[in-house]
């Protein structure tokens, strides 16, 4: 244990006592702000000379004896404190004193420039908003260790300033879909997150119980099923931003709970969706970016031209030299293993397929790409191709490598749809524990109607990454999934 006439936890706890001692609350009911700190530093203009009281974290001091430079920070930026202790009373001068980096401040005082041409306030009053009882990360190494970043995100936001803009992008891309979703004609919806069963998507789920009804429920995996069952009541557009849960793996692009945007609009298909799709997206980095740009890593790219759009067998026939296409699941096997694809768990012709791709030909998916045309048989809420059967009609747009969003000409034939779930349960029978199941209350909405429907899910984490240039999906969360403290 720290010795403690240098423990700085004892100090502040000193010093905590020594306000109340002077009849000063440390954690006061509220504060009269006049402006945010950014407001001051970029407004000297028009705020030279005025009183302004402004409130913030104290990041740093330098200075001696009787006068003192600070820095406050608040959501908007950092501003300069001038204290002079001869421009105040002795009580105020003594105050600062009993501040410690960490705390939180209310100051008021006459806005000026100083000789190095910083906007400052010279200080006349001083307030003790909240007092800080434990140190922030050392200065000049900060908090740079990830675990203790994602699970004390409140300290990651206070000491890494860049952070809070990532959330600020994510705010703002959420705000652009909602607002060019709107413009289009979509009705903001909400569906039940507890469901009695889950599908739209293939995923394992995660179970809970409720106990007044006694019965099983899952947390959703998608909304897919229940959005479409409002296309079938009627309405033409609807989308929702929606939490979904997924009792998967994690890694640096998976986080058991994420965030996605589903729309479905009545009257048309896969194609009209991905003109759709590309307008949002560039509507999005409009919004947040400035421009018609994305960034992949380090590197930011122009999207303003035309996304070129691949049949998923032919760009597999390109990457590898090898034709899959109308290859029996024998052939298809043969080929995978003469290129090195671990086929383990993958049994049908069509998880064979989307193995081949996911591991030759989606990592060198740089720039915005459509992929088409999936295989029918891993696609059973899709309507079948047109001209093949065997796909679907579908495109997933990948970016940087990674998925960004699914797309289907949703099928509505009911019959079609049952013999799809049956044969998603033969496939749960056979240890497939990602398959759809069987939704009877869906095969009976179908029934009484669902106009031609193109529907689209796309996943909001994913798509702050690339805004940002984060690395990880947990960069791009607040709270991210972790294990707990110390296991």
């Amino acid at each position: 244990m720290a010795d403690e006439k240098s423990d700085p936890l004892v100090h502040r706890r000193e010093k905590l006592e020594r306000l109340r001692a002077k009849g000063i609350n440390p954690f006061p009911y509220r504060y009269d702000r006049t402006h945010k700190l950014a407001e001051v530093a970029g407004g000297f203009e028009h705020l030279e000379g005025k009183t302004v009281a402004v409130a913030g974290r104290l990041m740093s001091v330098r200075g001696h004896g009787k006068t003192m430079f600070f820095h406050l920070q608040d959501q908007t930026g950092k501003l300069q404190g001038y204290l002079r202790q001869d421009a105040v009373d002795e009580d105020t001068f003594a105050l600062f004193k009993d501040f410690d980096l960490g705390d939180i401040i209310g100051v008021s005082g006459e806005v000026f420039k100083t000789k190095t041409g910083e906007t400052t306030v010279k200080v006349r009053k001083l307030e003790i908003l909240a007092k800080s009882l434990l140190p922030l990360p050392e200065k000049w190494h900060g908090l740079t260790d990830v675990d203790i970043r994602f699970r004390r995100r409140y300290l990651d936001l206070i000491v890494n300033p860049e952070v809070m803009a990532i959330f600020a992008a994510r705010t703002k891309t959420l705000r652009a879909v909602r607002a060019f979703l709107d413009k289009h004609g979509f009705l903001e919806v909400e569906t039940p997150v507890l469901q009695p069963l889950y599908g739209g998507a293939a995923a394992r789920p995660f179970v809970t119980h409720h106990n007044a009804l006694d019965m099983r429920l899952y947390l959703r995996i998608a909304d897919e099923l229940y959005l479409k069952r409002l296309i079938v009541g009627g309405f033409d557009r609807v989308y929702e931003v929606c939490k979904d849960f997924r009792n998967e793996g994690m890694d640096r692009e998976h986080n058991p709970e994420f965030t996605m945007v589903e729309f479905y609009a009545a009257y048309l298909d896969y194609h009209d969706i991905m003109k759709l799709f590309r307008e949002l997206i560039l509507h999005i980095a409009r919004e947040v970016r400035g421009s018609e740009t994305l960034q992949l890593g380090e590197e930011v790219i122009d999207i303003s031209g035309e996304w070129p759009e691949v049949p998923l067998l032919e760009s597999i026939r390109t990457a590898t030299g090898r034709d899959f296409a109308n290859s029996s699941i024998d052939e298809v096997r043969r080929l995978a293993t003469e290129i090195g694809v671990d086929l383990t768990g993958k049994n049908t012709w069509g998880q064979i397929i989307d193995e081949v791709f996911s591991e030759k030909v989606q990592p060198n998916l740089v720039r915005p790409t459509f992929i088409t045309d999936h295989p029918r048989e891993i696609s059973p809420l899709a309507k079948a191709n047109r001209r093949d059967e065997t796909l679907a009609e579908r495109f997933e747009l990948f970016v940087g490598g990674k998925e960004i969003g699914n797309a289907f000409s949703e099928l509505s034939d009911p019959d079609d749809q049952r013999e799809r779930f049956e044969s998603q349960s033969r496939q749960a029978g056979a240890g497939d524990d990602e398959a759809h199941v069987m939704d009877e209350d869906y095969l009976r909405a179908l029934s009484y109607g669902m106009p031609p429907t193109g529907g689209l899910g796309f996943g909001i984490d994913r798509l702050v990454m690339l805004l940002t240039g984060a690395a990880s999906i947990r960069e791009v969360i607040l709270f991210p999934t972790m294990r707990p403290e110390g296991t």
